[in-house]
């Protein structure tokens, strides 16, 4: 029999904090440990695709977080001269999967989640590092141990595969930032303009608000100042469309970051007695995928789903792993694919508008 009561989860990231809803909605007892002084809002944006919504509708928090954000209804695909190459219908998807696709900036969602779950009452334990040597001890403290601690330092995953699994670099950097424009220039389409090696992705949200994503190949160079990279980004876009140009131009310089983008190989296995990873920490994909968020909010509820106090929790998190692995595998593989073509190959990668709505919306849906 499973009798989980309490619940310990390492990581106060959007995989960690829906969970924590979720299971405190179903009466577990849940902590929260969070390494950083504060909820970390790493990362410009998100976009919440069908599947993501359906997850944050059973979270009770797709008003709001539609609210907050915006509702595109096309993704556009440009030459560096601005030329057309492709477009991909959103709206048509989003019919079919019975959910919209919502962006939103990473601070306004982890501001969503930190309140409703302390809305339920419960609280984050900040500034508190757990490292691998310390599951021991939460594993015997509590039911159960979720490691949604991230894809680069997840100390969970760590106590699963000790020194085994080390995140791969893919030879590409991300800057990113948010912008507000004085005019909303990019309007309600998604813009993402690539060539010769180079990506520049726009996503607009509301009242002309936009984060951003520069890319292309680079060694890690971890030394270099965020102003070095960010006198880079400008260089080398200089000459790339207005759209590209206004939003560098307006960009808050304390939204911007730069990101080595690592990726995960598919693990074995996600858990080991009474321990499971979930999230990046168990299937980190590349940006390229589209799916980070959203299939971490995906762990969150199939995790919830299969907690039944009538089945064994070894088989639950089995049953948990076998449900997921598939589906986060394609996330991944996809990621790969794209960022071969775009930073390796430097050919056209299948953009969605080469794929049916259908054969998307059922890939999104798939398992919900």
């Amino acid at each position: 029999m499973n009798n989980i009561n309490r619940i310990a989860i390492v990581g106060a990231g959007v995989a960690g904090l829906a969970l924590a809803i979720l299971a405190t909605k179903r009466g577990y007892k849940v902590t929260v440990y969070e390494r950083a002084s504060s909820v970390c809002s790493i990362g410009a944006g998100v976009t919440l695709w069908p599947n993501a919504m359906f997850v944050l509708q059973q979270l009770g928090l797709e008003s709001e977080v539609t609210r907050a954000g915006g509702k595109p209804a096309y993704m556009r695909h440009f030459n560096h001269y601005g030329v057309q190459q492709g477009e991909f219908d959103i709206e048509e998807v989003n019919l079919l999967c019975g959910f919209p696709s919502v962006t939103i900036l990473r601070r306004d969602l982890m501001k969503i989640l930190v309140k409703a779950f302390t809305d339920l009452g419960g609280t984050i334990c900040l500034s508190c590092s757990i490292k691998a040597q310390d599951i021991v001890s939460l594993k015997q403290k509590f039911d159960l141990v979720v490691g949604a601690d991230g894809r680069m330092n997840s100390a969970v995953r760590q106590f699963l595969y000790p020194k085994t699994v080390t995140p791969s670099y893919h030879g590409f950097i991300n800057i990113i930032g948010v912008s507000k424009l004085s005019e909303d220039s990019v309007s309600n389409t998604i813009c993402d303009f690539r060539d010769n090696a180079e990506r520049f992705g726009i996503v607009p949200v509301k009242q002309g608000w936009c984060y951003w994503a520069a890319a292309w190949n680079t060694e890690i160079a971890r030394e270099r100042t965020l102003a070095d990279w960010q006198k880079e980004v400008h260089a080398r876009f200089k000459n790339w469309p207005k759209p590209v140009r206004s939003v560098l131009n307006a960009t808050d310089k304390a939204t911007l970051n730069r990101i080595f983008v690592h990726d995960l190989e598919p693990l074995p296995y996600w858990h080991r007695d009474n321990v499971v990873i979930i999230g990046d920490a168990a299937h980190a994909p590349l940006p390229t995928s589209g799916q980070g968020a959203c299939q971490a909010l995906e762990d969150a509820w199939h995790l919830i789903q299969l907690l039944h106090p009538e089945v064994n929790l070894n088989d639950a998190l089995t049953r948990f792993y076998q449900q997921r692995f598939t589906k986060t595998t394609a996330a991944q593989t996809v990621g790969r694919q794209v960022a071969q073509k775009i930073f390796v190959e430097q050919t056209e990668p299948q953009s969605p508008s080469n794929i049916s709505a259908t054969q998307l919306s059922q890939f999104w849906m798939q398992g919900l």
